[in-house]
Order: structure tokens, then sequence, then C-alpha cells
């Protein structure tokens, strides 16, 4: 993701505001390399839905196991994971492979609807403030970073177990 004006930088993360699917797209791609290059002991990954996040592609998930290891934890945040399940198989199977690394919670009625589309790491974030028009904020930000992170343990704690990696059934 490129801010106007700025030469591209294949590793760099995205800081500042941008726009678009693709953006949004390519910021993903880009901050789990980072996560999977620098060691990032967290992730939240927060969406409605995760319909627009490239969580399927194996260059993605490549940059999971790559980051996957002892100490790691990984939580996802959405009101539904059936169209995570459907759309991302991909993720699906990495998430059985990883279970002591991943907690998933389904916020539902009106805490979902304050859900937000964003990823956060300890010194790094990113949120869709729009997420029709694909409009992000991104960057090291301290305070923003602290907020967003707020935000994210109150949906958190408004929700329940969820996104399980195995099915049990009779």
């Amino acid at each position: 993701m490129v801010n106007a004006g700025s030469p591209p930088d294949s590793g760099a993360l995205p800081d500042g505001r941008s726009q678009g699917r693709l953006a949004f797209a390519e910021a993903v791609r880009r901050a789990l390399a980072a996560a999977a290059r620098e060691g990032w002991p967290q992730l939240v990954l927060s969406d409605p839905d995760f319909t627009d996040w490239p969580l399927g592609e194996r260059a993605v998930i490549e940059s999971l196991q790559a980051w996957a290891g002892h100490g790691r934890q990984i939580r996802f945040l959405a009101r539904d994971f059936e169209s995570l399940r459907r759309q991302h198989p991909r993720l699906v199977q990495w998430r059985v492979l990883w279970s002591h690394l991943v907690e998933a919670h389904a916020v539902t009625g009106s805490a979902g609807a304050e859900l937000p589309s964003a990823l956060w790491s300890p010194g790094w974030s990113m949120e869709r403030i729009d997420p029709v028009r694909s409009v992000l904020l991104a960057g090291q930000d301290a305070a923003r970073r602290v907020a967003l992170r707020e935000r994210l343990d109150a949906c958190w704690q408004r929700g329940s177990p969820s996104f399980a990696a195995t099915t049990l059934g009779l």
C-alpha cells in the first residue's frame, strides 16, 4: 500500500491514511509478513465477517505459519465466522494446526454493530474507519493503538467463544 506521492516499498508497513479494497488487502498481507519477520507476540484481527480480507491466500498462510510459535497469541473477533469458514479454507486448516495459539469470539447484538474492522499488534495497528469505501488508518501511533485495543477488548468481553478448531458431533 502506498500513500499518494510515496515511492513503492514492497516490505514497508502502511503508515497514514489509504483507501480501496486492494490497498486494504495489501496492508493485511504486509502486516502479517511483518508479524512473522519481526516476531510480533500478539495479533488481533477483527471484522464483522472477514469477507474482504485475503486470509485464504497461500502467502498469508505462509506468513501466519512463519509467525506461529511459542509465546504467540492471535485473537479473531467477528459477528459470525461462517463466511470466514466458507471463503478461507486454508485459514481454517491453519487454525486447526495452531489451535493452541488461537482464540476467537463472536460478537453479536448491539456489541457486534460496534465491532471494528482492524488488525492490532503491540507496535502497529490498522483500522478501516470506513469499511464501505475501505478507508483505513494505519501506523505506529501509540494513542490510536491503545484506543483501538480498548475497543477491541470491550468487544471481546461482550463476545462468546466461537470458530472452534474442531466440530464435535454425535
